[in-house]
């Protein structure tokens, strides 16, 4: 719990820094950031006293209206800001629209050398891109996901047997981060870093990191404490050997 309240208190001191510097007094602050994410002043009361976090998609709202980055005001990992000697078109993110004239009917989706541990968690300080994996346009579509939110990357551990084995493909949609009961999501937190776990409402209104595998016990996460762990995207699809 003390873990908690620190990583609390550290992302309340980042977030007045930025509110600072985008000249925005504390004075009605919570008014200005429930604009920002589209929360109630309420919720943003919260933040600002330390009592909760907010998720994925809320945070990187905030992130682009105070322009700071978004691994810097969760994790304060990093700087502040893009460097300044960066033009936008530099600062943007790799391209996700690939060519693939010679295969009619598919899609590229950016694979990733990232790994999601459904074991205890896996660090990736540095992610490359390693090529392009081929989809179906058509299934894309009937599925409803969209190229530019999509990533490849690969599943490191058993806790997720026989769901998920060991250096299965994972199809990772980034455009879907807030928790859903019983589905899977690729996730990081500050403690253990990136994971893919299975995520269960609970009874006391909080929720379960689940491993499928019964061997692995569960995480309870208690009230706001799913706030504290940044979803990345939901698990849309998995391959790999029988």
């Amino acid at each position: 719990m003390v873990q908690i309240e620190e990583i609390r208190n550290s992302f309340v001191t980042r977030l007045k820094q930025s509110l600072a510097d985008a000249g925005i007094p504390e004075w009605g602050a919570g008014v200005r950031l429930a604009k920002m994410a589209k929360v109630t002043p309420k919720a943003c009361s919260k933040w600002l006293n330390g009592e909760s976090m907010p998720g994925g998609a809320k945070m990187l709202a905030l992130a682009t209206a105070l322009n700071v980055r978004v691994e810097w005001l969760e994790y304060g990992r990093g700087e502040m800001r893009e460097p300044a000697v960066l033009s936008p078109e530099e600062r943007r993110s790799p391209p996700r629209s690939f060519d693939l004239k010679d295969e009619s009917g598919y899609t590229g989706v950016m694979q990733l050398t990232a790994r999601g541990s459904t074991g205890a968690g896996d660090d990736n300080p540095h992610v490359e891109i390693r090529g392009v994996m081929a989809f179906k346009s058509a299934w894309l579509r009937a599925n409803n996901l969209n190229q530019k939110h999509l990533d490849v990357i690969y599943a490191n551990g058993h806790s997720m047997e026989p769901t998920i084995n060991d250096g299965d493909v994972l199809l990772v949609d980034e455009s879907r981060v807030e928790p859903k009961d019983g589905q899977i999501f690729a996730m990081q937190s500050e403690s253990k870093g990136t994971i893919v776990k299975r995520l269960v409402k609970s009874d006391f209104d909080g929720w379960i990191i689940r491993s499928d595998n019964p061997a692995y016990r569960d995480e309870t996460l208690r009230d706001g404490e799913i706030n504290e762990v940044r979803i990345i995207g939901r698990v849309v699809w998995r391959g790999g050997m029988l």
